[in-house]
């Protein structure tokens, strides 16, 4: 009898111990949602690249991955300050960044004391999005000019008028406008505004001729009649600009950018981590009102595997840094 009893106690303690081991190996294997998780950007709220952190945090929230999820902004430095706060935050999955690539492919070219690095103090997570840029003049260029080589010829014939301005100085419509004028034979002055806005602002205003943004930021004013595309930046026409050219259609081939948003992880963050976020991410970015909502803007949803977005910063990275070499810009100068 007491035989039966030890050994029914042993078989019982070690059934209980299995039993723990299998809980706590199931919870492993099948981890419950993050209490919050932080999307960070560079960028003041209203703005497209705080737009894209709310719509997605809404599709975060409550799901198998989070249960809460916020936008924090940190702007400042042209988005390098949020790029900068990834290093050593948490690599649990509950810190996650979403950047414009400027601030990895470009910056890198034109800072000399940049306060990161590209490649090691961020992991690819997922891209977000793409968009193409556009070309706008407004009641400051006669109604005579429609294109893009008639807008070059008029401002060698108007020297001090040849004037444009873009978001940001080191921004990619900022080299746009410079390969544009270096392919017209022209020297462009640029006026660099803080973000998009103010400069559209001005253009309709007739206080500038022209202003390099990416094409969403165009579409509102254009379709009022104050203000007119001469050309896109993508590869093949915009479906927010159906109607306009491409620069490459104009005689400008090598004149062909396209910019992207991803989201990134803390550097160093464990792949598996990497993994679950990048499938909460691509589960987001696939609803209707998130693409909806970014269409309004003038921006193609476009998820991404972490591998294919790490190949993608690199191959943005390497085109840059000649282009850059070639206009002879730095933050400094």
């Amino acid at each position: 009898m007491s035989f039966n009893r030890r050994r029914f106690v042993r078989t019982s303690s070690a059934g209980a111990a299995l039993a723990v081991l299998g809980l706590h190996a199931g919870r492993a294997g099948a981890q419950g949602p993050l209490d919050t998780v932080k999307l960070i950007t560079g960028f003041p709220p209203g703005g497209t690249s705080d737009t894209l952190c709310r719509r997605v945090a809404e599709n975060l929230r409550g799901g198998t991955y989070t249960k809460s999820a916020l936008v924090e902004n940190k702007p400042g430095a042209g988005g390098q300050i949020a790029v900068q706060s990834m290093k050593g935050a948490p690599t649990d999955g509950s810190v996650i960044l979403q950047t414009p690539a400027s601030m990895l492919m470009i910056y890198p070219h034109i800072y000399k004391n940049l306060a990161y690095n590209a490649f090691t103090d961020v992991t690819a997570v997922s891209q977000a999005c793409t968009f193409d840029f556009g070309f706008c003049v407004g009641p400051a260029v006669p109604d005579s000019v429609k294109n893009i080589p008639e807008f070059l010829a008029w401002c060698k014939a108007n020297p001090d008028k040849a004037n444009y301005g873009s978001p940001a100085a080191g921004s990619v419509p900022h080299f746009i406008g410079v390969l544009l004028g270096q392919a017209g034979g022209v020297e462009l002055k640029h006026v660099p505004y803080r973000g998009s806005a103010p400069a559209v602002q001005d253009l309709v205003a007739g206080q500038i001729q022209a202003v390099s943004a990416p094409v969403g930021e165009f579409t509102q004013q254009v379709n009022a009649g104050k203000i007119r595309f001469l050309g896109v930046s993508g590869s093949a026409r915009s479906r927010f600009a159906p109607n306009v050219p491409t620069f490459a259609e104009q005689g400008y081939k090598d004149l062909v950018f396209s910019e992207w948003f991803g989201f990134f992880a803390p550097g160093g963050t464990p792949a598996p981590v990497v993994q679950r976020a990048n499938t909460a991410l691509r589960t987001a970015l696939e609803q209707k009102d998130v693409i909806d909502g970014l269409a309004v803007m003038g921006l193609e949803v476009k998820s991404s595997t972490p591998q294919e977005l790490a190949t993608l910063l690199k191959e943005s990275y390497d085109r840059w840094g000649p282009i850059v070499t070639k206009i002879g810009f730095t933050a400094d100068s």
